[in-house]
């Protein structure tokens, strides 16, 4: 199992500049001292396009890759459409370029949107992914422009094959998911989160869906309840909730459909701008393990996975993931059940197993992270467990085992 260390999300300053080429230099020196393979960074969209349209500027990025390069050690680069601050563990705060937030300004709706018309300005909602609002440019096109100038400035990086993976950020803290919990805006843990798409652009897709199966008076769910809630305190997530009806049914496969696209098309971008480079792309899942044990699972729900007691919903990721050649990326390999409170009906051993198994049985290359810092044993030997989940084959290789795993962070 290859083993990665996310480097600190500050590595390249606020005002984009690699100013720590000492104590980077020194730091790498040490993974490769304790025989780690590569180190994972995060490209934020916001510094290297921050200044105006395709006016990238790559210089600190090529400087942070030329140690990495030096030090012999392999480097997956995150393509981070994303805003970092906020969230946990965020020490910097980088959001996305303002150019962009001044065309929000002017239509708030490409913002991901809640029910109490709450704009979170972290990633671009899915329903612009084809709307020609960025000065003529769709948010696919940003998203593709700015991996194609990657590809092309970074190129002594690919003649030394230092770059083996491009994980592709495909939504709020590069995860394929909605932003549908948050804790600086009123989100308590173990809370179920909201449904989060009502922009102006995916309330008229889902119009229009509903009018396509022959009923135009459908709408968003009314009784999901908000934030904070438990399941059983809501009609649409309590047990035998209109989750189950044919309407309730027919907006979650809408509203985790249409997630499973976003990243569907991101890929199939990616795929042409990386076409015939020797580097393995990837896309990271969120690990939503508290109400997994409720037959609704609400918070998995809420966050765009359509995954019950008795639907498998990361068997469709996994199956979108294997038309690309992508890598799964999971989270939560360090946790345990019994480490969680009660109260969430939590089940991240489940659900990791879960989501590796829809990997391994698609035939993906499967990796996985820790969510939390961890330092103890315990927590090592669950990503042990994870990375080998049958064990040891004296024979030969085991079935199934994760391909890498990167430990968050330096």
């Amino acid at each position: 199992v290859q083993v990665y260390v996310m480097l600190p999300l500050d590595v390249v300053s606020v005002d984009n500049r690699f100013k720590k080429g000492d104590e980077l230099r020194a730091q790498l020196k040490r993974l490769v001292e304790a025989g780690v393979d590569g180190v994972m960074v995060d490209v934020w969209w916001g510094l290297v396009e921050g200044k105006g349209p395709r006016a990238y500027d790559w210089s600190a990025y090529k400087q942070v890759f030329e140690l990495v390069q030096e030090a012999g050690l392999k480097l997956q680069a995150i393509m981070s459409f994303h805003q970092c601050g906020g969230n946990v563990d965020d020490a910097v705060n980088i959001p996305i370029p303002q150019w962009v937030r001044d065309v929000g300004a002017r239509d708030p709706d490409i913002f991901y949107t809640d029910g109490h018309g709450f704009r979170n300005i972290e990633y671009l909602t899915l329903g612009v992914d084809d709307q020609p609002l960025f000065h003529g440019r769709t948010a696919i096109q940003l998203y593709v422009d700015y991996m194609t100038s990657f590809r092309k400035n970074m190129e002594e990086s690919w003649k030394t094959g230092v770059i083996v993976d491009i994980e592709v950020g495909t939504g709020q803290l590069r995860k394929l998911r909605y932003p549908s919990y948050l804790r600086k805006h009123g989100l308590g843990y173990p809370g179920i989160g909201e449904f989060i798409c009502y922009d102006k652009y995916l309330q008229a897709d889902f119009k229009a869906a509903a009018a396509m199966v022959g009923h135009p008076e459908w709408k968003f769910p009314n009784d999901a309840g908000v934030y904070d809630d438990t399941p059983e305190r809501t009609k649409f997530f309590m047990d035998n909730g209109t989750y189950l009806t044919e309407k309730g049914r027919f907006f979650l496969a809408w509203y985790s459909n249409k997630l499973i696209k976003h990243g569907d098309k991101i890929l199939d971008e990616a795929n042409k701008v990386f076409f015939g480079y020797r580097v393995q792309l990837a896309i990271k899942i969120s690990g939503i393990h508290w109400w997994y044990r409720v037959p609704s699972h609400a918070a998995e729900l809420t966050a765009g996975y359509y995954n019950l007691h008795d639907r498998d919903g990361y068997r469709p990721i996994a199956r979108m993931l294997k038309r690309h050649h992508a890598t799964l990326n999971f989270t939560c390999a360090e946790m345990r059940d019994s480490e969680q409170s009660s109260q969430a009906m939590s089940a991240p051993e489940e659900l990791v197993q879960q989501v590796l198994s829809a990997g391994w049985r698609e035939g993906l290359r499967v990796a996985c992270e820790n969510a939390l810092p961890r330092y103890d044993a315990t927590a090592y030997n669950t990503i042990l467990r994870n990375a080998r989940p049958n064990g040891i084959n004296k024979t030969g290789p085991p079935e199934h085992k994760l391909f890498g795993f990167t430990y968050l962070r330096l």
